[in-house]
């Protein structure tokens, strides 16, 4: 059910609608602005706390700023919401992060004021300044252009490189900080201690206001008071911050901190840095999920809640009182856990998500052996490298969709090496809501070009739990396991460590009819369709391949020759995949039976729920279903063809 926005919210279909209001309405307006998400959200979930934290920043932004001509982009886009609504789409939210509704995150596609996409972490400030420079080039002058980025994200080194053009680049933009003091997770890391150090500095700061205050007179002084300003803003930071201000290092004017959720002052604010040119930073404070207790005082778990009681702030879960198998990231954190206790050589590494990978559960029992490096997945796999060179074993979580942005690194800095990372890429496939930006649709076929390296995929739980067992053996090299995001299938999970061995497939079922070769969880949704494949009269054999580099070699030469019909389902990418592999393989050995591969398609998917993705992919449990039906209805129409043919012959 659609929810009924507020008086003013009612009346905002844009951001021209906006500005017909008072700067007092627009303390109403924030109030409304924030009970209409937590009204969607609770029934419709989705990121919570972020969006909540901004929301005084968002109108105040939208207020000021000529949008969208003046452009804005949003940083991960986890904050977004409150943007969405104002700009003509607050009668959809609803269908927020659902199939065919809108994106969870800002989308071109969806917006004209959406000024670039998002979904991966430290963006903002490369894209925003690609779109100011172009509007220097060309002559547009009176554009402004907004980053808005989080101090967690400000952890990622892509920020860093876009501040350090962007510094010399004297275009006109403007890096909004918003320090919350959190990503997902509490931020980690020397530069949220100096934005500690920033904001704590009774005397700067005091000082600083002053200073801004002047800024509002410039025009009282004549031409170079702006000048002299400038030099006696400078001559207060190198004496008061003992290690002076790292953006004016990098030629950027620095104003702030300011409270984010003083509407009024930040219009003003923002109406005033408008008139001064070149890149600036703006320091904003905020509190993520303000205006919602519970998200105020647990940031983490109000991250992205679910759904939850608007009224008492319980999260409602599901009341069935079966056991329920866990999820894999919680078989990966206490096998890592239980298996770092038996192995002192084994560390814990995650860029910044040590609670959506349960490596948590590491960090709180052994924290000297376990670190979060902050959003910074190269670092997080260079120095994972620089480890296991001194003999240690480094479980290095990422998930599948933020691996991506370190494919060299695996490449030069471990695989060349033949280092001993293990590499836990969680997320694997589609991962439902959070839709293209975090698909792990890649990971099966960027790892398995790289030389050195093996790829495995575990089926449940338990070989889950195997694989990392074997993982962190003697000699092992590097070797990344891919898993899903969600529950598996086993509830009783903790059996006793068996070594699998490397490259090697198993029989899961038996049959004549043709050959399923899965990979991963896929061998799943093959198993919960058996009944009804023996039903129709399919019997067929069902193959776990469980690495597809090595591949193992021995058992395809035998499901080759002895089946005329074989399917591969993979959830991954079918461009270079495991199916490919598959194919590979065959090409090689001049065998010549047809191969039906099942997987993601070569395209972006949206949003929806796993199980709709799966079905709309077509390898959900009934498209394999009908796949193998129509397999095994060419195969009999072939047999009658050639009955027929035979028959007219004689």
């Amino acid at each position: 059910m659609e929810q009924a926005a507020g008086k003013l919210l009612s009346t905002i279909n844009s951001p021209e609608d906006l500005k017909k209001l008072s700067s007092l309405d627009l303390i109403h307006l924030s109030d409304e602005l924030r009970q209409f998400i937590i009204d969607v959200v609770c029934e419709h979930p989705g990121h919570f706390g972020a969006s909540l934290g901004v929301v005084e920043l968002t109108i105040a932004l939208h207020y000021a700023y000529n949008t969208p001509y003046d452009q804005l982009v949003w940083d991960v886009g986890h904050q977004a919401y409150g943007h969405k609504i104002l700009t003509g789409r607050r009668d959809r939210f609803h269908t927020n992060r659902k199939l065919n509704g809108i994106s969870g995150f800002p989308n071109i596609f969806e917006s004209k004021y959406d000024a670039f996409g998002v979904g991966h972490s430290s963006t903002s400030i490369s894209a925003a300044l690609g779109l100011a420079v172009a509007s220097k080039i060309k002559k547009e002058k009176e554009r402004h252009v907004v980053a808005i980025i989080g101090d967690g994200a400000l952890t990622g080194g892509l920020a860093f490189e876009g501040l350090n053009n962007a510094g010399v680049q004297k275009s006109n933009l403007l890096v909004i900080l918003n320090d919350n003091d959190m990503a997902i997770d509490p931020n980690v890391g020397a530069f949220k201690e100096y934005l500690v150090d920033i904001a704590t500095s009774k005397t700067y700061n005091r000082l600083k206001d002053d200073v801004w205050k002047l800024l509002g007179k410039l025009n009282r002084f004549g031409p170079n008071t702006q000048a002299l300003i400038q030099k006696i803003d400078n001559g207060i930071k190198a004496i008061l911050m003992k290690q002076g201000n790292f953006f004016e290092a990098m030629n950027f004017r620095y104003f702030g901190p300011v409270d984010g959720h003083d509407v009024v002052y930040l219009t003003k604010i923002l109406d005033d840095l408008k008139q001064i040119p070149g890149p600036k930073v703006l320091h904003v404070k905020t509190i993520k999920g303000k205006g919602f207790k519970q998200a105020e005082l647990d940031q983490t778990t109000w991250h992205a809640p679910g759904l939850f009681n608007k009224v008492t702030g319980q999260i409602i879960k599901g009341n069935n009182l079966k056991p329920i198998p866990p999820r894999f990231q919680d078989v990966f954190g206490e096998t890592l856990l239980e298996l770092a206790r038996q192995n002192e050589k084994i560390v814990g590494i995650t860029p910044a998500m040590p609670t959506g990978c349960s490596m948590n559960l590491m960090m709180e029992a052994l924290p000297e052996r376990t670190f979060d490096v902050g959003i910074a997945e190269q670092h997080a796999v260079t120095f994972s490298g620089g480890l296991a060179a001194q003999g240690l074993i480094p479980f290095c979580n990422i998930y599948s969709t933020f691996m991506q942005r370190a494919f060299d690194q695996v490449i030069h800095d471990v695989a060349l090496q033949k280092l001993n990372v293990v590499f836990c890429i969680d997320r694997g496939g589609l991962v439902g809501e959070d839709g293209a930006t975090h698909h792990g649709a890649y990971d099966i076929a960027y790892m398995r070009c790289i030389p050195n390296l093996t790829v495995a995929a575990p089926m449940d739980e338990i070989e889950l739990r195997n694989m990392m067992f074997t993982a962190q053996q003697d000699n092992m090299g590097p070797i990344s396991i891919r898993y899903p995001r969600g529950r598996g299938v086993i509830t009783d999970w903790k059996k006793p460590f068996e070594k699998i061995a490397i490259g090697k497939g198993r029989i899961v079922r038996e049959g004549k009819d043709l050959a399923v070769l899965t990979i991963g969880n896929t061998g799943n949704f093959v198993t919960q369709i058996s009944a009804r494949l023996l039903e129709a009269g399919i019997d067929y054999a069902h193959y776990d391949m469980r690495f597809v580099k090595p591949i193992d070699e021995a058992l395809l030469h035998s499901i080759v020759k002895n089946f005329k019909q074989i399917i591969t389902i993979e959830d991954g990418t079918i461009v270079g995949g495991f199916g490919s592999a598959v194919l590979e393989f065959m090409a090689e050995n001049a065998y010549s039976v047809p191969v039906r591969r099942l997987g993601i398609p070569d395209r972006f998917v949206e949003q929806g729920t796993p199980e709709q993705l799966h079905a709309l992919c077509g390898y959900g449990p009934e498209g394999i279903l009908q796949s193998i039906t129509e397999l095994m209805e060419q195969k009999e129409n072939k047999k009658i063809e050639t009955h027929k043919q035979v028959g007219s012959v004689r």
